[in-house]
């Protein structure tokens, strides 16, 4: 089978949906039914050289040969350029980032992670409506959809109107690079991973830690991830804070830092409003680290029983389950177990074995 994939994710620093698209790329390339090739729609991509080497040699690469952006509005608006014309010929094409390009012959599929753009506020905003419009332009040339999990197909099905064999849930996987050097050495920390936006919880977070820290002298909080809709605000609230000396705030890190970091975290807190998956979530459980995190959305599925849930937003909830994890050397051990347990059924193999059952239902339906 002859598959296109938009590797556009990997001109940028890697977030979860960089992460996806690198990791399935790496295990495509080992399957020999499988004819993979990688293009992109930037132009920082022109030419050859784009893509990382550490994809591997089985993932053919497209020269880039956009002259400018402003792509997605072109396939969402008017159907063009396609696909053929910039990356030759496929049997199915894979947009992993809720976009996937018009085509003439090549079975459409994209990846839908989550739905949090149509969610009013604190949940969606309008950073994310773009998405929305590329989804139902996506609906209206006969996608087969991909999603993280159950419950966002769910939504997909119901927002989108989409025949419900059409879209397929595949959780995602996960693998943890080796650590590089810890970029916050020093006292106990509880991790915090992940964008700065609203629907992440983090000013709860810091509203729990502000409670941990009075009784904890030595206790930080750490927070690695690129800024969000909620950055202001949560500079503003850690700048009020009693202990903001002990509230760091590294923004982006690469994969070495990242690995380090949930490998000596005392626990890893993630007091989300919605999300569509977890990923996140599952390296904290692969790494052994207690979890402490919501009951909302897609997170049970990816956590069962391996994480301590509170109440998504109940700052007083947060603080007294990390308290108890922090204090209960028994409990925090039992909760790595619990998660290594279950993160070792959360593979990349399955990931894209799932998929390309996704791709073949695609092409026999074109």
């Amino acid at each position: 089978m002859r598959l296109a994939v938009d590797a556009t994710s990997l001109l940028t620093p890697r977030t979860g949906i960089g992460v996806f698209t690198s990791e399935m790329l790496r295990a495509l390339a080992g399957r020999p039914d499988m004819q993979v090739s990688a293009f992109n729609t930037s132009p920082r991509g022109r030419g050859r050289g784009w893509l990382p080497s550490d994809i591997g040699d089985g993932v053919h690469e497209v020269p880039g040969r956009m002259p400018t952006g402003g792509v997605r509005w072109l396939w969402d608006s008017l159907s063009v350029p396609r696909l053929e014309w910039f990356a030759g010929r496929a049997d199915v094409v894979h947009g992993p980032n809720y976009r996937v390009p018009p085509t003439s012959r090549a079975a459409p599929v994209v990846s839908v992670h989550d739905v949090s753009f149509e969610h009013g506020a604190p949940i969606g905003g309008p950073a994310g409506r773009a998405h929305g419009r590329s989804v139902r332009a996506a609906v209206r040339a006969g996608a087969w959809i991909h999603t993280d999990s159950e419950y966002v197909a769910a939504e997909v099905r119901d927002i989108y109107r989409v025949e419900p064999h059409r879209v397929v849930a595949v959780p995602l996987g996960v693998r943890l690079p080796p650590p590089g050097p810890h970029p916050a050495p020093g006292s106990e920390y509880v991790l915090a991973l992940g964008s700065a936006d609203r629907r992440k919880g983090l000013t709860t977070l810091v509203a729990a830690f502000d409670a941990l820290a009075s009784t904890n002298r030595d206790l930080r909080l750490v927070h690695a991830g690129p800024d969000g809709d909620a950055s202001g605000e949560l500079a503003d609230l850690i700048d009020r804070s009693p202990h903001r000396d002990r509230i760091l705030r590294l923004g982006w890190v690469d994969d070495g830092a990242r690995s380090a970091l949930i490998a000596q975290a005392a626990a890893v807190a993630y007091p989300s409003l919605y999300e569509g998956f977890g990923l996140v979530v599952l390296e904290a459980m692969a790494a052994g680290r207690p979890v402490v995190t919501t009951p909302v959305a897609a997170i049970p599925e990816v956590a069962g029983d391996a994480a301590s849930y509170v109440e998504a937003g109940d700052a007083d909830a947060l603080a007294g389950a990390l308290q108890r994890v922090l204090e209960d050397q028994e409990l925090a051990a039992e909760l790595g177990t619990r998660g290594r347990s279950r993160a070792a059924g959360f593979t990349w193999e399955r990931t894209v074995d799932g998929l390309i059952d996704v791709y073949r239902l695609a092409t026999e339906a074109a």
